[in-house]
This record gives C-alpha cells, sequence and structure tokens, in this order.
C-alpha cells in the first residue's frame, strides 16, 4: 500500500474508534467492513504489482509467471479462510457485540523490529485502545529476554516490556518450514512473507472471537507499515506444555489439565463461530500458565463441519480405529468437529494423565470416563458433566465418607507446631520432590496415607492449599525437635515410634519452655507427646518450685523424685 492508502486507513480507523468510545451500536459493523474491504484491497493491489512486473521487460517466461499466478491463488485463499471468521456470527450478532469488538484491536499500522539481536527496540507506537490492550506504543524498548518456541509458521519470543511486564511475542518465522516452501515453489519473499502471515492473521481473528479461560489471551497486536504480512501477535505469557514433566506431577495437577482441557471442548462445540475443529490436535499447541492449560494456536481451527452425500463421507480416521457419523439431511456431518476433538483429547491427554495414581474411591469414575471417551459413547456434554461431578466430589471429600473416622485416633496431635531436622523420605508423585508432600481432604484423609505408607510415623499439616482447596500434608519418618509454628499441625503415631525419635532428642529446651504454666495448650501438646512414648502416665505432682525438664522426664521412671514441679498433667487440670 502507498503512504496515502494508509494515510486514509489511519484516518477512517481513528474516526471508527472515536465512534465506539461515544458508544455507537455500528461501529463494529463499521470496522469490520472496513478490515474486509482491506483484506480485498491489498490482494487485489499485491495482484496488480505482479502482473505490472511481469511485463516491465516486455517478455514473459512461463514458470516464472506460473510461479506468480500460483502465489496469487494461495493469497485469495488464505484471505478466503479468514472472511469466514468475519462475518459468519451475522450483523445482528455483531451489533449486539460491537462493544466488545473493537477493545482488542490495535488497527494503528506501525513498525516493529522484533530481533533478538537488537534487543526488540521499536521505532515507533500506537494508541492504547483501553487499560489492557497492549498496541505498537508499548513495544518501545522491550527487551527479547527468550524463545519461548517456534514451528513451521510462527516464533515466540517472551519479552519484557518497558513497564517490566512480562509477555509473549508471536510473529512469522522466517527460517521455519512453510516460508521455507514457499521461497521454493515461488522465489519471492515479499509475497511468501504475506502468504505465511495470513496464518497468524487467522489466528488473532480467533482470539478475538474466541475467549475462554482455557484459551491463551490476546493482549493486542502491533502490524508493519514497511514488510508486507508484518505483524505480531501479543500474548499472555506461557510456557511450553511439557509432557513428561506433567507425569510427573501429582494426580490432581494432572486432572486439572483434563478438567481444563473438557471445559474447553465443550466451549468449541458451541462457540459463537459454531462448532470448531482442532485439526491440528497435539500437545505442542498448549500451553501452561499459572498451572492452567491453555490452546494458544488456533491457526489450524476449523469451523464447518465436512459436507457430505453419503454415510461413508462422515468417517473419522485415527490411526488405531475409526469412527463413523451418519450425514445429515443439509449434507453436513454434523457433530464430527466434536467428535475429533473428544478423541484427541483421550488419545493425547486423557490415556496419560488420569487413571495413574487416582484415588482410590475415584477410580470407577476414571475407568467409566476412560471408557466412554476411547469408544465415543459420549458426547462433550456427558463428558464434561462426568468431570463435573467428579472434581465436586473430590473438593468436597465426599468420596471419603466411608473412611473410618476412627483413623485420626492413632495419632496425637500438637496445634502450633512443626518439624526440624525431618528424616524425609520420597514418594511419587510429590508436590516436594525432596520428600513426601501431598494434598489431602482432611486431617483424617492424611492419617488414612501415613498408615498405608510403611516409613511414616509423623505428618504435618500447614496452611496451604492447592488449587482445590485442599490442603497440603508433609509425611516424615521422624524428625530432630519440635519449633513454634502457628500456622502448622504436627500428628505422630501413638504405635510406632521412629528409631531415630525420642523423648530425650524431641529437644529439652522446648520441654522446658513448653512446662510452663503460663502455656497451658502448649504444655498439653507436651504430655501427648511423652505419652506417646511410654505406658506410663504422668502423675499428678503437688505445685511449688520451678519446672525441671529433666523432672518431666523422669516421672516417667521415678515420679516422686521429681517434687515439687508442676506437671503438664497438673496445668492440664486432669487430675
Amino acid at each position: 500500500m502507498t503512504t496515502e492508502e494508509i494515510e486514509v486507513q489511519c484516518v477512517f480507523l481513528r474516526l471508527a474508534h472515536e465512534m465506539s468510545t461515544m458508544g455507537s451500536s455500528l461501529c463494529a459493523a463499521a470496522l469490520l467492513a472496513f478490515l474486509v474491504f482491506s483484506l480485498s484491497l491489498f490482494v487485489n493491489s499485491w495482484h496488480f504489482r505482479v502482473y505490472k512486473g511481469i511485463f516491465t521487460n516486455g517478455t514473459i517466461e512461463d514458470g516464472f509467471v506460473m510461479e506468480r499466478n500460483g502465489l496469487v491463488r494461495e493469497l485469495n485463499e488464505r484471505r478466503k479462510e479468514i472472511l469466514p471468521f468475519l462475518i459468519s456470527s451475522g450483523v445482528k450478532r455483531l451489533l449486539d457485540e460491537s462493544g466488545h469488538f473493537g477493545q482488542h484491536k490495535s488497527f494503528e499500522i506501525k513498525h516493529v523490529d522484533v530481533s533478538l539481536e537488537n534487543e526488540s527496540d521499536v521505532s515507533s507506537g500506537s494508541i492504547r485502545m483501553n487499560k489492557d490492550h497492549i498496541g505498537c506504543d508499548q513495544l518501545v524498548d522491550m527487551k527479547a529476554v527468550d524463545i519461548l518456541g517456534s514451528g513451521y509458521t510462527k516464533i515466540v519470543l517472551k519479552v519484557l516490556l518497558s513497564e517490566g511486564q512480562s509477555v509473549a511475542l508471536k510473529t512469522v518465522y522466517d527460517q521455519g518450514t512453510d516460508m521455507g516452501r514457499c521461497l521454493e515453489d515461488f522465489k519471492d519473499r515479499l509475497g511468501c512473507h504475506e502468504l505465511v502471515s495470513f496464518k497468524l492473521k487467522k489466528e488473532i481473528v480467533l482470539l478475538q472471537r474466541l475467549q475462554h479461560p482455557n484459551i491463551i489471551k490476546l493482549r493486542g497486536h502491533c502490524e508493519d507499515s514497511v514488510r508486507a504480512g508484518g505483524i505480531t501477535a501479543i500474548l499472555e505469557q506461557g510456557f511450553p506444555l511439557q509432557m513428561i514433566q506433567l507425569l510427573q506431577s501429582p494426580w490432581e495437577e494432572r486432572f486439572r489439565v483434563c478438567l481444563g482441557l473438557v471445559r474447553l471442548l465443550h466451549y468449541l462445540s458451541h462457540s459463537p463461530l459454531g462448532s470448531v475443529a482442532l485439526l491440528d490436535f497435539q500437545p505442542r499447541q498448549f500451553v501452561m500458565v499459572s498451572g492452567e492449560l491453555k490452546l494458544t494456536d488456533l491457526d489450524d481451527a476449523s469451523v464447518t463441519e465436512p459436507a457430505c452425500q453419503i454415510d461413508q463421507d462422515c468417517i473419522l480416521q485415527f490411526p488405531l480405529r475409526n469412527f463413523s457419523l451418519p450425514c445429515s439431511a443439509q449434507g453436513v456431518c454434523e457433530g464430527l468437529n466434536e467428535m475429533r476433538n473428544l478423541y484427541n483429547a483421550y488419545r493425547y491427554f486423557f490415556t496419560y494423565l488420569l487413571p495413574h495414581q487416582a484415588p482410590p474411591a475415584l477410580r470407577h469414575l476414571v475407568d467409566h470416563i476412560m471408557n466412554s471417551t476411547g469408544e465415543l459413547k459420549w458426547d462433550v456434554n456427558d463428558t464434561l458433566e462426568a468431570f463435573e461431578d467428579m472434581f465436586h466430589l473430590y473438593k468436597s471429600g465426599l468420596h471419603l465418607d466411608n473412611m473410618p473416622s476412627s483413623i485420626i485416633r492413632d495419632y496425637a496431635v500438637m496445634k502450633g507446631m512443626s518439624t526440624s531436622g525431618n528424616m524425609e523420605y520420597r514418594c511419587w508423585p510429590s508436590y516436594n520432590h525432596q520428600g513426601c508432600m501431598l494434598s489431602v481432604h482432611s486431617d483424617k484423609e492424611a492419617a488414612f496415607i501415613c498408615n498405608s505408607l510403611p516409613q511414616c510415623t509423623s505428618f504435618s499439616l500447614s496452611d496451604q492449599r492447592t488449587w482445590t482447596g485442599r490442603l497440603l500434608a508433609s509425611f516424615q519418618s521422624g524428625f530432630s525437635h519440635l519449633v513454634t509454628d502457628g500456622n502448622s499441625e504436627v500428628y505422630l503415631k501413638k504405635t510406632k515410634a521412629s528409631p531415630g525419635t525420642t523423648v530425650d532428642n524431641i529437644g529439652i529446651d522446648l520441654l522446658y519452655t513448653l512446662l510452663q504454666p503460663t502455656n497451658h495448650t502448649m504444655c498439653g501438646h507436651v504430655y501427648a507427646l511423652l505419652s506417646t512414648f511410654s505406658s506410663h502416665n504422668l502423675l499428678p505432682i503437688s505445685k511449688g518450685g520451678d519446672p525441671k525438664p529433666y523432672c518431666a522426664l523422669q516421672s516417667l521412671q521415678k515420679p516422686r523424685e521429681c517434687m515439687p514441679i508442676i506437671t503438664c498433667r497438673v496445668i492440664m487440670g486432669l487430675n
């Protein structure tokens, strides 16, 4: 486009933005029409420039003409791919969403350089549309920190903005496979860059229309006025999904990923654009953001169900098995997109993440989900309902109703205490890879787990919680001493003492402190602890004098020699 064309576009777009701030209901429709017009104008003008270049020298080479014609056809096909996403919802729906549609677009055409060598300095910026939107002007003085990933078409950079905010920039990958193939076929770098960029443009449009907690958030985008197809998407920062690392995580975290995926698939089946199929459904299309799974690549998404004439046209093929649907009276394979997504979720995610180490009380539900999704007996609505039911049971602890309540009686509890000098042992999978830390609904479930672990003699509960609200429990085979901690509780088995944990090495100084008559509650904990390691009970001793820790210990054997002291039993008022 010429400079004059760009200036005219900017005037119209600024006017459209002003209309949106005034609450005009026709703003989004005007912006939509203008975007469609711009896409058509660009392709047509590029088509004209191609043929102008062909006839410059007055000669035509057949191969050259065929290459240019092929590139023009490809550009037109890419343009046709984007247009349905812009107009499929209809004018009425667009008008209803007019205030929402214009909030996430950066219409100002600017230049951006995202090379790592230049620390991604941006020459100029654009106007911020709202407080959350990031445009070209916010990319000024940004610094590229790392390459988060790259694929056939795009490369993703982690950058720090001048405000210290971390975001991900996604742009065309000049060394990518798609660019290489295009150059090999058409030998036109400018045209190929524009062709390859259509995938990113399609993704930006889809991210504007499809918004869900499990879809990456589009923070804005910036366009390059110098190079054709120079466009950069600005996204919230995520981290590539690492399946091996996820396989080593606790079941609760793996269940979170599967639950988020099912919620996403349910949304895609009922999206504003219709039923959306993820044609390139792979773990690499997802990232993790604060423990939540998010879809980040939408360039291969399809919003149309396959057309058909006979039932054989509606066959869904996978490497190990096939599924089929009847061809509808409208000549469409209705539900095929949903089936494709659901079975891919089963074979790429559920199979690896869901069954292993599932809570015993939930395994029958997990098996039911696996069988039903593996055979596609359920649709996405049924699958989501099953996942939500299991989530409710797990979060509420209702799946533990059959656990005996008396199990906690085998443990002495010391509130306001934590352990130090722990004799750690590892369990898998654990929230702490250097020890054994698992999530529990209550102290009763923690006691049940401790009883099932041969090495476990005690466990601690803190105020730390997981995403479900469950407690984190640390399990130990022993410890050297106790320390005061208002946010922790220690539970010690009464029937089994670790060889490394005795009354003598729990901490004499601590016992002396806790025996003071000003701390009745703590003294009760020490009394319970001393009783745990002896078949004798502390006997009542007359009041008077200063307490001596050795007397408290000797009272287990020779209580009369410790008079006069105040024992825990006297302070607790047990006599």
